[in-house]
C-alpha cells in the first residue's frame, strides 16, 4: 500500500517545482504477541507473553507497557533493571531516541536484544492502521505523541479482537507510560490506561530500589528558600540572538578543582579564558557544559583568587563568607585583571553519571540525602533513596536530572552501587568511570574479527612484503612491557654510511576499516595505563601477541629506513611493509649495560652503540633548533605480585637508552608526517602543539624573577636557552622545578586534520618541529593506525577507502582522540594518586620538599623523592592558630616574623594519610622545618638525602610528545659562571 503527499515549491528562478513524497504502508506487520491469532508471526518474533504476570497494584490485570520517548530518555536507568517486561517500543520512539541520544539508544538496543526482557519493536510508522499524517499547524512532538496514542489504542483492540471466541481467555490491557501530563490526559480521554513512571513503579510489589532510580526533574526542597538563588537562564532564542549580535559569547565551562566558587570558560578565538567568580556568575553551570556568557565591563574584571576553597561540608554560611572574601579580594592593579563574565544560559548540558558517596541526612527516616561526587569539580547532588544505611558505606553512581533556580545544589537520582569505599578494585572502577575510560570486555562482535589461531606467515604474505628477517633487529622497552610496538636496527653500508631502521608493529594489517574491531579501537582511542593494570585499546591477542614485536618471533611490521652519514644527515628515506624477526626484546637497563660493556661485540651490541651515537647527534640538533626540555614529577611503584598493592615508590630514572629510543621515534614520526602530507595535503592526521599565549608564561617569568633569573619567552628557542641558564648552587633542584612550572604553562598537544588548518599552523612548539604526527605506537594509539593506512596508500601497499579521505569525518575522529588521550592522562595520574594513598596508609614520615606555589592561605609543596604534590595549609577556617602568616601578593610570599616562604624554597614536611573523609582520603602535609613554634610538628626522624637527579622517565611506556613528556635535561655548560640569586 502507498500513501503519497504532493506539494509545490517555487524555486529562486520563479519556476514551480512539484514534489511528491511516497510513504509505503503494509497490512502484514505483526504485533509480536503470543496471544495474537491474526498476525502471521514467525516463531522468533513472538516476544510478548500470552498471559503476562502483573506485579502492579494500579493495573493488577495482565498488560503490556507502551513507552513514550521521554520515558526512555529520562528513565533508562530504571529500564535497565529486570523489573519491567512485556514492553512495546514503537518505531516512532526508537527513531526519536536514535536522533536525540546515541548513548540511550545503544542501551535501549541492548535491552531489546535481551530475550529475557521481552521488549518488542513495533514498526508503527509503516502499518496501515497506525500510521498518521501530521496535521496542519501541528508540532512534530505533538504529532509523535498522537502517533504513540494511536498505536497504543490499536494494540488494545488488536490483541483482544478474538477474546470472546475463546472461553476462559483473559484480555490484555495496554498501559501507556508517560511523564507528559498533557499526553497522559489525552490518552485517558481516548480510553487508554496511562500513568507516570513514578506512579507505576510505586505500584509494583518490589518498588524500593527502583524508586531510587527514577529521574526527578523537581521536588519540594525542605529547609531551602523558595526565593530564587540564581538568575534565570536566557531562552535558546535569546541566546542565539545574543551570540549572533556579539553581545554574548559561548564556550566550554571549566570548574576549578581548588575553588568551588570559581571557574572559567574557554571561548574559541580568545587567548585568555573568561573568569567566573561567585555562585551567581557560575549560575548552575557544571564542568563541561557549553554555556552562553556575558562579558562584564572592564572596570568589573577580577583576577583568579589565591584562596583554596573546598565544599567539604554543607555549611552555606561558610560558603557565603568565602564568597564575600572573594569579592573583597579584588586586584589592586588594572594590569592584573583578567576578562571576567557571568553565565546567562546553558547551550548544551554535558551531564554524565558521577561516582561518589552518600552523605546521609541527619533526620531519621528522611529519604532525601546529599551525594558527594569523587571529582571535586562537580557540585554535590540532592537525591532520594530508601537505602541510605546500606549505600553510605559504598561508592555509588548518581545522575543529575535538573537544577532549579531555588536549589543550592542540582537534583538527581541513584543509578547503581559499585562496591565498598576504600576497596582497591572499587576505587579503580571509580577512576575509570570518572575519566570516561571504556573498559568493558570486548564484545563477541569485536572478537569475531580477530585472526584464527594458529596464525602463520604464508608465502603470499612474504610476496607482498620486504623480507627483513635477516637483519639484526631488537626492541628496547620498560620492564614488564608486553605490547612492544617498535624495534630498531643500525648497520654499516658498503659506502661507509649507516642504515638505520625503525620497525613498527603493523596493526593495520589485522584491523581493517569499518569492522566492529576497528570501530571499537576508534572509540577507545588509546590504551590506558594504570599503576597495576592496562586497559587495552585492542584485544590482548593483538596487543600482547600477534602485533607485539616479541623477541625471536616473526612479525609483520611497517618499516621506516634511513640512509645516514656519520653526522646524522639523512641521505634518503624508504618506507616498507615488512617482515622482521627481533633478535632480542630488552629493557632500557639491559640495553644500557650492553652498550657500556665493551667486552660485548655481537651484532646487537654494535647496533645499539651506533644507534646511541647517532641519537645524541640528533638530540643536539633538536636543541639547537629550539626544542624544549620540560619536566614533570613522575614516580614508579613497585607492586606486590599477588596483592598488586604498592610496596615501594621512587622517582623514575632515565638512561641514555630511553633518550636513544625517543630520538628515533621522533625522527620516524617527522619523516612519516612529511610523506603523508605530500600525498594527502587535505586529509592527513597530524599532531600540533600550539605556541602558548604570552600571559600563560606569567607564573614562570615571575618565579624566575624572584630568584634573579630572566626567563625570555619570546620564542621557544629563547625559552629553552633561558631555562638552560637558570641554575643555582644553593638549590640543585631549582632548574627541574622551573621546568615543571614551564610544563604547566604549555598548551595541550592535539591531533588535527591537515586540511582544516594552514601549513604554518602545523608547528609543534615543544619539539620545534614544523610538522609532526604519531606513527610509532599503533598498538596503543588509534591515531597511529590511521597514519599507517595513509602511509600504506602512499607507497602502494594498500587501497584507500572513502572514510580515509573524508576531511569532516577525520576532523570528528580527531576530536574524540584528543578527548580520549586527555582522559587517559588524567586516569593515569589518578591511579598514581590512589596508589600513593595506599602506600602511605599507616605511615607517618618526614621528607624533604620544595615550595612550588605560594597561595593566600596555603603552600603547594613538591616532594621530589615521590614526585608528588600536596597542600600545606597555613590557616583553616574555624581553627585558632597562635601563628599568623602575612601574605604579600606582590612578592608572592608568606611571612611569619623573619621566616619568609617563596616559591622553590626548601622545606621539610611530615606526610601522613588523613582517612577521616572516606570520600577524599588525602595526604596531609605538616611543616617540620623551618621550625615555627606553635605551628611546626616535631621531627620524627631525619629524612633520607634528597635525590636531585634532574632526569625524567618517559611513561607510560614512553612519551615522545609534549607538554606531558619528561625528557633528560641538557648538561650544564662547563666553565660558565652561574648567576646567583639577587
Amino acid at each position: 500500500m502507498l500513501t503519497t503527499k504532493t506539494f509545490f515549491r517555487k524555486t529562486k528562478r520563479g519556476n514551480i517545482l512539484k514534489i511528491v513524497r511516497e510513504h509505503y504502508l503494509r497490512d502484514d506487520i505483526w504485533c509480536g504477541s503470543n496471544l495474537c491469532s491474526k498476525c502471521k508471526h514467525k516463531s522468533k518474533d513472538l516476544v510478548l507473553d500470552e498471559d503476562p504476570d502483573s506485579k502492579s497494584s494500579l493495573y493488577p490485570e495482565p498488560h503490556y507497557l507502551v513507552l513514550d520517548t521521554n520515558i526512555v530518555l529520562d528513565q533508562i536507568d530504571v529500564l535497565e533493571e529486570d523489573a519491567l517486561c512485556n514492553v512495546v517500543i514503537l518505531q516512532t520512539v526508537l527513531e526519536e531516541i536514535r536522533h536525540r541520544s546515541s548513548n540511550v539508544y545503544k542501551k535501549l538496543r541492548d535491552i531489546i536484544g535481551d530475550p529475557k526482557r521481552k521488549f518488542y519493536v513495533f514498526v508503527n510508522e509503516h502499518h496501515k492502521d497506525t500510521y498518521i499524517e501530521r496535521e496542519p499547524g501541528e508540532k512534530v512532538n505533538d504529532r509523535n505523541d498522537r502517533a504513540i496514542r494511536v498505536a497504543a489504542n490499536w494494540y488494545k483492540k488488536h490483541v483482544n479482537a478474538d477474546k470472546g471466541q475463546h472461553e476462559g481467555r483473559k484480555g490484555i490491557n495496554i498501559v501507556l507510560l508517560t511523564d507528559d501530563v498533557a499526553n497522559r490526559e489525552k490518552a485517558i480521554r481516548e480510553g487508554i490506561n496511562a500513568a507516570s513512571m513514578q506512579d507505576y513503579i510505586a505500584s509494583l510489589s518490589e518498588a524500593g530500589f527502583l524508586l531510587d532510580k527514577i529521574s526527578k526533574r523537581s521536588y519540594a526542597l525542605e529547609g531551602e528558600s523558595r526565593t530564587p538563588l540564581f538568575p534565570p537562564h536566557l531562552t535558546p532564542a535569546q541566546i542565539h540572538d545574543g551570540i549572533k549580535s556579539g553581545r554574548l559569547l559561548q564556550g566550554s565551562f571549566l570548574a576549578s578543582r581548588e575553588n568551588v566558587l570559581e571557574g572559567s570558560v574557554n571561548v574559541e578565538g580568545r587567548d585568555k579564558f573568561i573568569l567566573l567568580q561567585g555562585r551567581t556568575a557560575l549560575n548552575r553551570a557544571v564542568d563541561g557544559d557549553i554555556v552562553a556568557l556575558e562579558l562584564l565591563p572592564e572596570d568589573q574584571w577580577s583576577a583568579p583568587s589565591d584562596l583554596v576553597i573546598q565544599d567539604e561540608e554543607e555549611d552555606p554560611g561558610d560558603l557565603l563568607e568565602d564568597e564575600e572574601e572573594l569579592k573583597a579580594a579584588k586586584p589592586r592593579k588594572a594590569v592584573e585583571r583578567t576578562p571576567t563574565g557571568v553565565v546567562v544560559g546553558i547551550i548544551r548540558r554535558k551531564w554524565r553519571q558521577y561516582c561518589g558517596i552518600l552523605q546521609p541526612s541527619a533526620l531519621k527516616g528522611n529519604v532525601r540525602h546529599m551525594f558527594v561526587p569523587a571529582e571535586r569539580k562537580i557540585p554535590r547532588v540532592r537525591i532520594e533513596t530508601r537505602q541510605a544505611e546500606t549505600l553510605s558505606k559504598q561508592r555509588i553512581i548518581v545522575a543529575i536530572d535538573s537544577w532549579p533556580r531555588n536549589s543550592r545544589y542540582p537534583l538527581g537520582h541513584f543509578v547503581r552501587a559499585l562496591g565498598n569505599v576504600g576497596d582497591k578494585e572499587t576505587e579503580n572502577e571509580v577512576l575509570l568511570l570518572e575519566h570516561d575510560v571504556p573498559h568493558n570486555r570486548f564484545s563477541d562482535a569485536v572478537l569475531s574479527f580477530l585472526p584464527k589461531l594458529p596464525w602463520v606467515i604464508t608465502d603470499a604474505d612474504v610476496a607482498q612484503r620486504v623480507d627483513l628477517r635477516h637483519i639484526d633487529v631488537c626492541s628496547v622497552d620498560p620492564p614488564g612491557c608486553t605490547d612492544i610496538d617498535d624495534a630498531l636496527h643500525c648497520r654499516k653500508l658498503d659506502n661507509g654510511n649507516l642504515e638505520i631502521g625503525v620497525h613498527i608493529a603493523d596493526v593495520s594489517h589485522f584491523i581493517r576499516p569499518g569492522t566492529a574491531l576497528d570501530n571499537e579501537a576508534a572509540l577507545r582511542g588509546t590504551t590506558v595505563y594504570l599503576v597495576d593494570k592496562r586497559i587495552d585499546m585492542v584485544p590482548e591477542l593483538l596487543s600482547s601477541n600477534l602485533c607485539s614485536l616479541r623477541g625471536n618471533e616473526e612479525r609483520f611490521a611497517f618499516s621506516c629506513i634511513w640512509e645516514m652519514d656519520e653526522h646524522a644527515n639523512i641521505i634518503n628515506t624508504k618506507f616498507h611493509k615488512s617482515i622482521i624477526r627481533s633478535r632480542q626484546a630488552m629493557t632500557y637497563e639491559e640495553a644500557q649495560l650492553k652498550i657500556d660493556d665493551e667486552t660485548q661485540q655481537d651484532a646487537i651490541a654494535q647496533s645499539l652503540r651506533g644507534l646511541n651515537r647517532i641519537a645524541k647527534i640528533l638530540k643536539a640538533k633538536r636543541f639547537e633548533n629550539g626544542a624544549l626540555v620540560l619536566a614533570s614529577p613522575e614516580i614508579r611503584f613497585e607492586v606486590d605480585s599477588e596483592t598488586h598493592d604498592p610496596i615501594d615508590v621512587q622517582a623514575k630514572k632515565m638512561r641514555d637508552t630511553n633518550s636513544m629510543v625517543e630520538e628515533f621515534m621522533l625522527l620516524a614520526n617527522t619523516s612519516v608526517a612529511k610523506k603523508i602530507v605530500q600525498e594527502f595535503p587535505e586529509c592527513s592526521m597530524l599532531r600540533r602543539h600550539p605556541e602558548p599565549p604570552q600571559p600563560n608564561f606569567d607564573p614562570l617569568v615571575k618565579a624566575g624573577k624572584n630568584r634573579g633569573f630572566t626567563i625570555n619567552t619570546s620564542s621557544g628557542k629563547e625559552l629553552a636557552a633561558s631555562l638552560n641558564e637558570a641554575y643555582t648552587d644553593e638549590n640543585p633542584y631549582f632548574n627541574t622545578m622551573l621546568r615543571i612550572l614551564a610544563t604547566r604553562c604549555m598548551m595541550q598537544a592535539v591531533y588535527f586534520t591537515s586540511g582544516m588548518l594552514q601549513p604554518e599552523e602545523y608547528f609543534h612548539y615543544g619539539l620545534a618541529c614544523p610538522i609532526y604526527t604519531h606513527f610509532t605506537s599503533p598498538i596503543r594509539r588509534y591515531a597511529d593506525i590511521m597514519v599507517h593506512r595513509l602511509l600504506a596508500v602512499c607507497i602502494g601497499a594498500d587501497a584507500t577507502y572513502p572514510a580515509l579521505l573524508d576531511k569532516k569525518k577525520n576532523h570528528e575522529l580527531c576530536y574524540n582522540l584528543n578527548y580520549r588521550n586527555r582522559m587517559a592522562q588524567y586516569a593515569g595520574r589518578a591511579s598514581v594518586a590512589l596508589n600513593t594513598h595506599l602506600f602511605f596508609r599507616e605511615k607517618v614520615q618526614n621528607e624533604e620538599g620544595y615550595v612550588l606555589f605560594v597561595r593566600k592561605n596555603a603552600l603547594q609543596i613538591l616532594i621530589p623523592k615521590y614526585g608528588l604534590e600536596g597542600t600545606l595549609y597555613l590557616s583553616k577556617k574555624g581553627e585558632n592558630s597562635p601563628v599568623t602568616f602575612v601574605y604579600d601578593e606582590e612578592d608572592q610570599s608568606q611571612k611569619y616574623r623573619d621566616i619568609v616562604f617563596h616559591s622553590f624554597d626548601p622545606v621539610v614536611v611530615q606526610l601522613s594519610l588523613d582517612r577521616s573523609n572516606v570520600q577524599h582520603e588525602k595526604l596531609v602535609f605538616k611543616l617540620v622545618k623551618p621550625v615555627i613554634p606553635g605551628f611546626s610538628v616535631p621531627v620524627l626522624d631525619e629524612p633520607e638525602p634528597m635525590d636531585v637527579a634532574s632526569e625524567e622517565v618517559l611513561s607510560p611506556k614512553r612519551k615522545s610528545d609534549l607538554p606531558s613528556a619528561g625528557v633528560e635535561l641538557p648538561a650544564k655548560k662547563k666553565g660558565k659562571k652561574k648567576r646567583q640569586r639577587k
